[in-house]
């Protein structure tokens, strides 16, 4: 049997050849190894979620053709990915096949959870509600719970993982997630081929309905309406309903005063923005999710410059991990300044010789004004030598202005202290220090 997958996946790689350059086939199908043949169903094991979620969003159909090619119109493919030494299977949700009573779930993300879930001051609360609502669903005074923040702060991730773990427990049978567009859709779809009454048995029997942005069903009078008696059937049956929000429901403009009543009779809670420790807790558990391991510098860098979306967060953690992959490099500091520069706040300030003699002198716990003293003890003559170095890296001054900046020095010190340092760091004494100084005073001025 081994024989005969090894024969099939090389008749699948050399369809895919046919339509991918070397450099990406070698970056995103060598790696791959079919794992198992049952039928037409190929099982393929990919080495992390990343690397999953990336052949997913940017293979999916090339990779599929050409196992149709090979296997026929019947075809269908499932991953196995290797997640912290472990193995766990998916199916690409494009060849998906389900029963009619999974239907009722699919539209939950399997990968929001709880444990997913990155908890900050910013939504500790909402947080905290929501997984009080998912073990008891419509056991709670907490019916509707509707929670509400900016885009990109989690919202989705939060509400989704209450059905998971609804699921998970087994305290509902029937689950529904849906956006409000896709609420929109299906009942017009519905008005125009006389099926308003299987739309309104299929969204009023789940046990847990779960609305995505409420805020679109502004000026829509009649899917109001609609959604108004659903929610009515649903509250009065004990039902739980979880709606999320941009805005708290006082604020919905052209939403009719009886929902904006009755979204604010459970509990209402917001998501605000995370603040810069949760941020790079946000990255790193992104990172970890797909087995990396970054400095910590790369983190604090893109933490410190995407400030109001999680989205963008994480979007940008993906650009570098692409990246990496693609071109067989490490991620750096610099790669990462390089490759984020779009997304970055406004670029780099002029950087002064007053904020390098800062810096440097917090760095080594000495007062700022002990860079243009007299004195020479070892400690502090180091530390200026090493900001006269910095000065003439990150700055245009020229050797006579940075020997003026430090104390009224002739620009032969500066010489000397700039060769000092080189030499240092050839040895590898003062490397650590110098970048670690550089890197706080280049995020510093973003």
């Amino acid at each position: 049997m081994s024989r005969q997958i090894d024969q099939l996946w090389s008749g699948i790689l050399e369809n895919i050849k046919k339509e991918v350059n070397g450099n990406s086939f070698a970056t995103w199908f060598k790696p791959i190894k079919p794992a198992k043949l049952e039928g037409a169903t190929l099982t393929i094991q990919v080495p992390s979620q990343f690397f999953y979620e990336w052949l997913e969003g940017h293979y999916s159909v090339v990779l599929n053709s050409a196992i149709t090619k090979v296997l026929g119109p019947a075809a269908k493919l499932l991953y196995s990915v290797i997640i912290d030494s472990s193995i766990q299977s998916m199916q690409l949700p494009s060849m998906k096949k389900v029963s009619p009573k999974a239907k009722v779930q699919s539209n939950i993300n399997e990968r929001f959870t709880f444990d997913s879930f990155v908890e900050g001051d910013c939504n500790k609360f909402a947080k905290a509600a929501s997984m009080t609502v998912a073990k008891s669903p419509g056991g709670t005074t907490f019916n509707p719970l509707l929670v509400y923040g900016g885009v990109g702060l989690g919202k989705t991730h939060l509400i989704q993982a209450i059905g998971n773990l609804a699921i998970q427990n087994g305290v509902v049978n029937r689950v529904l997630y849906v956006d409000s567009e896709r609420f929109t859709m299906d009942f017009i779809d519905s008005i125009q081929k006389n099926k308003t009454t299987e739309f309104s048995s299929y969204y009023r029997n789940a046990d847990l309905l779960v609305v995505d942005d409420i805020q679109f069903f502004s000026n829509k009078e009649r899917t109001q309406d609609e959604f108004f008696h659903t929610f009515n059937a649903l509250h009065n049956k004990g039902k739980q309903i979880v709606l999320s929000s941009d805005r708290p429901p006082k604020e919905l403009n052209g939403i009719e005063e009886r929902l904006i009543s009755r979204f604010q009779w459970g509990l209402v809670v917001d998501i605000q923005l995370p603040d810069l420790e949760t941020r790079q807790a946000i990255l790193q558990k992104k990172a970890e999710e797909n087995g990396l391991e970054l400095p910590g510098e790369i983190f604090q860098f893109i933490a410190t410059n995407i400030t109001s979306n999680i989205r963008e967060l994480e979007g940008a953690l993906i650009r570098l991990l692409a990246y990496s992959s693609l071109k067989g490099v490490d991620i750096t500091l610099d790669l990462a300044k390089r490759l984020l520069k779009d997304v970055c706040l406004p670029q780099m300030r002029a950087i002064s010789i007053e904020f390098i003699q800062k810096t440097t002198a917090d760095y080594f716990g000495i007062p700022d004004d002990m860079m243009r003293a007299k004195t020479r003890k070892k400690e502090i003559a180091q530390a200026r030598q090493l900001a006269m170095y910095l000065c003439k890296r990150l700055t245009d001054s020229s050797l006579k202005t940075i020997g003026l900046h430090f104390g009224g020095r002739d620009h032969t010190t500066v010489i000397h202290a700039i060769a000092v340092v080189e030499h240092m760091m050839e040895k590898n004494q003062l490397r650590e220090q110098v970048e670690a100084i550089k890197n706080k005073i280049e995020i510093a001025q973003l």
